[in-house]
């Protein structure tokens, strides 16, 4: 039961929260209507007239349920005697003042996250006679300790653990790769703090009772790297939770690095699309980043870094595979110091990641920032005879030899550089097996007859000239006489060779 009622407990809070995924700051949010005024963010100033042909203004915030907020009006011209009102988003007055000069709200708390409107007018309204020029400053104090409140990145606020009230929530926003700390300290009697966050879905991503080797009770969660952008609480209770008999005061702090953690590692690497340039610096304090895509098979990918602002980085750049076992790295480029991965054909369908570094990587001396590209031409195989049958290094295949079906054409893709041995031998019939090996337009570079002995065919450590298709065609020996054509099955190895 109780399960369930913290589940529906969980499920208000992060509903009440926006579900935008951007982070959660008055300037981010929308403006009501395309034809209002932008939103006021929070510490910043914003300046209106009241007079006979404008009675009334209208200026918009984003709060979240919690915050603490100030208003200061001041009259910088005229004899305007103001009226604040301050309505939430279903247009309820939730605070107003009014004086003969400039005046203050102080310390309201916000009761839920939305848009709020604070309205500036004159003594009287529309029957009114000051008129005048006003300054609006809106700032936010601080962060309420009422359960249910919206924490932002550097609130602290001071709760309590009582045998009523026994665990408090508080939500906020993260982005993915933020990394945080959420403190919980007690500041009076003898509670044993616990501390728990729990995504979207209510599963707990992080706990914990106690600094370990503090000598204290407190209890802390250093370093938590968020994964995926969205809503989060943090649950504030007891050790024991409803069943614990610890009670006090405690003072609650979220704190996040101040610069991101997103590129830092392959968990939190950054996305990279085929078309769309990013920018990055590297450094001493980081001298590698992150960047993840998803692939296909037989993709025909290349990667660009190129230095961008003043400095002396030296790029590198690599390819490597979902378990970063890398693929194919590159340093100097047509002789700069920018780098290049031309044409690289991907094995598999799948993650892959770059890493964009400098010259010799954790050991370099250079930087500065860059410029990384990623480019996909599509299949190798795209444009490939629709006869042939696709093969790899490693592949044994068999086949037919007849007056019906006198070959078969196998497409493979290559390396500049690679070695291979192609082998064909029968497996019964009469087949006198021929082997031929052919470039991408099907022009023959190699062929055999019976280099294998017992009339099987061997094309041995042949090395690939270029990167690209190459066709395999599997036939039989044309005798000059014109003897009775053999037939038979045969089996086809093709290896890539290292020796």
């Amino acid at each position: 039961m109780m399960q369930r009622l913290r589940a529906l407990a969980l499920a208000g809070l992060l509903l009440a929260l926006p579900l935008s995924s951007a982070p959660l700051h008055a300037q981010d949010a929308p403006a009501a209507s395309t034809n209002a005024p932008p939103l006021l963010p929070y510490g910043e100033t914003r300046t209106g007239q009241i007079d006979n042909s404008a009675p009334r203004s209208e200026i918009r915030f984003d709060g979240l349920r919690g915050d603490l907020i100030r208003l200061a009006l001041d009259v910088t011209a005229g004899d305007l005697a103001p009226v604040v009102l301050l309505l939430d988003a279903d247009g309820q007055v939730i605070a107003q003042r009014e004086a003969a000069g400039g005046l203050r709200i102080e310390n309201v708390r916000l009761p839920s996250s939305g848009v709020y409107t604070v309205v500036i007018m004159r003594f009287g309204a529309g029957l009114g006679s000051t008129a005048g020029a006003f300054a609006l400053r809106l700032d936010r104090v601080g962060a309420s300790a009422v359960t249910g409140s919206a924490l932002r990145y550097g609130d602290a606020v001071i709760g309590e653990v009582r045998p009523d009230e026994p665990t408090l929530y508080y939500t906020f926003r993260a982005q993915r790769g933020d990394v945080l700390t959420i403190q919980m300290r007690r500041l009076s009697g003898d509670l044993d703090p616990m501390l728990q966050v729990t995504d979207r879905r209510g599963r707990i991503i992080a706990q914990n009772d106690e600094i370990l080797g503090s000598g204290t009770l407190d209890a802390a969660i250093d370093s938590l790297v968020i994964e995926n952008t969205g809503a989060y609480v943090i649950i504030a209770s007891r050790f024991g939770g409803p069943a614990g008999q610890s009670r006090g005061d405690f003072l609650l702090s979220l704190d996040t690095a101040s610069n991101s953690a997103l590129g830092t590692s392959a968990l939190l690497a950054a996305p990279i699309s085929a078309g769309t340039p990013v920018e990055g610096a590297l450094g001493d304090d980081r001298y590698a980043l992150f960047y993840r895509f998803e692939g296909r098979r037989d993709d025909v990918i290349s990667v660009r870094m190129t230095r961008t602002s003043p400095g002396n980085l030296d790029t590198l750049v690599a390819l490597t595979d979902s378990s970063l076992r890398e693929l194919a790295a590159n340093d100097d480029s047509d002789g700069s110091q920018n780098s290049a991965i031309e044409n690289f054909v991907l094995p598999a369908d799948g993650v892959y990641y770059l890493i964009a570094t400098r010259y010799e990587r954790a050991d370099g001396q250079t930087s500065g920032g860059f410029q990384l590209t990623l480019s996909n031409a599509g299949s190798i195989f795209a444009s490939v005879d629709p006869a042939a049958q696709r093969i790899s290094y490693g592949s044994t295949v068999t086949g037919y030899i007849d007056d019906e079906s006198p070959q078969t054409l196998y497409a493979f893709q290559g390396q500049a550089g690679d070695i291979i041995t192609a082998a064909m031998s029968r497996s019964d019939g009469t087949l006198d097996p021929f082997i031929s090996l052919l470039d991408a337009s099907q022009q023959v570079l190699a062929s055999d007859d019976d280099s294998a002995g017992g009339q099987n065919a061997r094309i041995d450590r042949f090395t690939l000239p270029a990167s690209g298709v190459y066709y395999l065609r599997a036939t039989r020996f044309s005798s000059p006489d014109g003897g009775i054509a053999s037939s038979g099955s045969f089996l086809l190895v093709l290896a890539q060779r290292f020796d």
